[in-house]
């Protein structure tokens, strides 16, 4: 019994997500740099800024421990996650996969989406893809590069609202919920029906999956949910009342991280706790999550549109810049309704530096929703770029007792 117990203390001490959060370093280091910060900090409830930083350290052994420090952190407090959402759905519809394998399944399997409800449409096709066809693995690829809104509404009607929401419970992400597809209008009972899915792998029917219901709501106790002093209806007409986010998607920052830890390092929680994925899942993820859009040939994309950092926000905001060979940026973002929101593990491979970043900031003046005049630019894309930069310097100075081996993350991208 005492051998039992001396392990399973091991295990706990090596493996623990957790010491208690430090709620003040972080603003204390925005402090020191007035420059940058003095206006958030000024106004913390009118930016609604929320941040949590989680450094790693690493045993002799290279297993994980993490210290967390957060600003402002409030998982009542009500922000839209916008496209945050999709990476939780990527996971969740790679696990249905690895449930129905038996039925010959797979992620590269033909995926044919048909209607059965008003306002669903079909997909047939996919001409980004190498093959021209659809599937699981390419709308992944889709989600996690450039953040394609089809692509997650896709795998939403695959694993089904209700399982979405079951599996967020599971994994005790209990300060979220995914209720709606995105960029379609998707609300209320339209977003409760998703449609008819048939799988094959060439000619063969290997999965048939009818249309779904979900009549549940998956309430939370949220503040913040009524916000501003107008917005743009569907007509583009200036409607005077605030607007009102009730019944949307909620996916709190604290959920958002611990589903990137859980995801970068499985082996830092309980077997039980950890996601049913194959290591070609999580090759495919991390693969994906931090390839750029110019290194990607299907999907192809113009270089344009979608520049090398695009995505990631917490390091570069949206310049469009050449990116540091030596690092790379594992990371889900959103940015809607005036929100901008990064979910990021960062890795430099020269300097041994690896942490995990989440933020959220908001900017809008006029206080009218839905009238495409938020400040990015101004306010929240350089608030993002500053916060990564100082974390980033943070890291470059933090003296660590065990060398960081980092080579789990040096992927091949020409896959």
């Amino acid at each position: 019994m005492k051998r039992i117990l001396i392990i399973a203390f091991s295990s706990i001490s090596i493996f623990a997500m957790a010491q208690k959060t430090d709620t003040v370093f972080l603003r204390k280091l925005m402090e020191t740099k007035p420059e940058l910060f003095s206006s958030i900090l000024n106004h913390p409830d009118k930016n609604q800024v929320q941040i949590l930083y989680t450094q790693v350290n690493r045993d002799v052994k290279n297993r994980p421990t993490f210290k967390t420090f957060s600003y402002n952190l409030d998982p009542h407090h009500y922000f839209y996650p916008a496209s945050t959402v999709k990476l939780a759905a990527v996971i969740f519809a790679l696990e249905k996969i690895n449930r129905l394998k038996n039925t010959g399944l797979t992620a590269k399997s033909t995926m044919i989406t048909d209607s059965a409800y008003k306002g669903q449409t079909k997909v047939l096709t996919d001409t980004s893809a190498k093959n021209g066809l659809p599937s699981i693995e390419h709308y992944v690829k889709k989600i996690l590069l450039t953040s394609d809104n089809d692509a997650f509404n896709r795998l939403f009607e695959f694993i089904g609202r209700a399982e979405i929401n079951e599996k967020l419970k599971a994994n005790g992400l209990n300060d979220s919920r995914i209720l709606n597809r995105l960029a379609i209008g998707d609300a209320g009972e339209s977003a409760k029906h998703t449609n008819p899915i048939k799988f094959y792998n060439g000619s063969q029917l290997v999965y048939d999956q009818p249309a779904q219901y979900d009549p549940k709501d998956y309430e939370l106790q949220l503040t913040n949910l009524v916000m501003g002093k107008g917005y743009l209806d569907s007509a583009d007409k200036l409607v005077n009342k605030p607007f009102s986010l009730a019944g949307k998607n909620a996916f709190a920052i604290n959920d958002q991280q611990k589903l990137m830890q859980k995801l970068i390092f499985p082996e830092a929680f309980p077997t039980n706790e950890r996601f049913n994925l194959t290591a070609e899942d999580y090759k495919l993820i991390y693969t994906y999550m931090s390839k750029y859009p110019t290194e990607s040939d299907y999907p192809k994309y113009d270089h344009k549109e979608f520049w090398t950092t695009y995505a990631k926000m917490l390091y570069y905001g949206r310049e469009k810049i050449t990116p540091a060979p030596n690092i790379r940026i594992f990371n889900k973002y959103g940015d809607s309704y005036g929100y901008i929101i990064d979910n990021s593990y960062f890795v430099d491979f020269k300097n041994r530096i690896e942490y995990f970043l989440t933020a959220v900031v908001q900017s809008n003046e006029d206080g009218i929703f839905n009238d495409n005049k938020y400040e990015y630019d101004t306010v929240c894309f350089p608030f993002m770029k500053n916060l990564g930069k100082s974390i980033y310097e943070v890291e470059l100075n933090r003296k660590k007792m065990h060398r960081t081996d980092l080579s789990k993350f040096k992927l091949d991208y020409s896959y």
